[in-house]
């Protein structure tokens, strides 16, 4: 008897080996998935995720907005909107930024965009907190350092509305269209 259940854990052992062996022959052999886009990400050569947003792009210098670059947009994206927000102002979340109708194609913009109502030839400017159309820069009250969010939208959908519109008139635009979305997160302080 004995004899017999070492036979049958033997064959089993031997067995789970062999689909073992197969399972892991057919992952290194597998074609790679042509068409998966990588994840995507908004990044600055001004400044890291999570770090210091330097002088010039804050009310303390030029007051200029810093370049920004994006890949792995998802396909079928149609449009890109682009809104930059300090949620730790003292009156609530500040809107420095509200852009859209950015082609789906698009992959960067420089430093210092105009600020003008279309940009680009075809992209849209909104209006921010400080009642004015394009980037207004962070300008918090001394003390510790706020947190500035540049929040890259891909959408399904065009979003050639009309230039002049807040963050709130955009956000309800683009509800049930965006496809995904990318944050790159800068600090400033006085």
């Amino acid at each position: 008897m004995a004899f017999r259940y070492s036979i049958i854990s033997i064959v089993t052992a031997l067995s789970l080996m062999f689909f073992a062996c197969q399972a892991q022959s057919q992952q290194q052999t597998a074609p790679k998935e042509e068409g998966k886009t990588m994840s995507f990400r908004l990044t600055s050569s001004a400044f890291q995720h999570e770090s210091t947003i330097p002088v010039r792009y804050t009310c303390d210098g030029p007051d200029v907005s810093p370049p920004l670059k994006w890949e792995g947009t998802p396909d079928g994206t149609r449009s890109l909107v682009l809104i930059c927000d300090d949620p730790d102002a003292p009156m609530g979340t500040w809107v420095h930024w509200v852009m859209y109708n950015i082609p789906g194609d698009r992959t960067e913009l420089p430093e210092d965009v105009p600020k003008q109502d279309v940009v680009f030839g075809q992209i849209r400017q909104g209006i921010n907190d400080f009642k004015r159309i394009g980037y207004g820069g962070p300008c918090p009250p001394a003390g510790k350092p706020h947190r500035y969010f540049f929040k890259l939208y891909a959408l399904d959908i065009p979003s050639d509305w009309e230039s002049g519109l807040t963050k709130q008139e955009v956000l309800d635009r683009m509800k049930g269209h965006v496809i995904a979305e990318t944050q790159l997160m800068g600090l400033y302080k006085r």
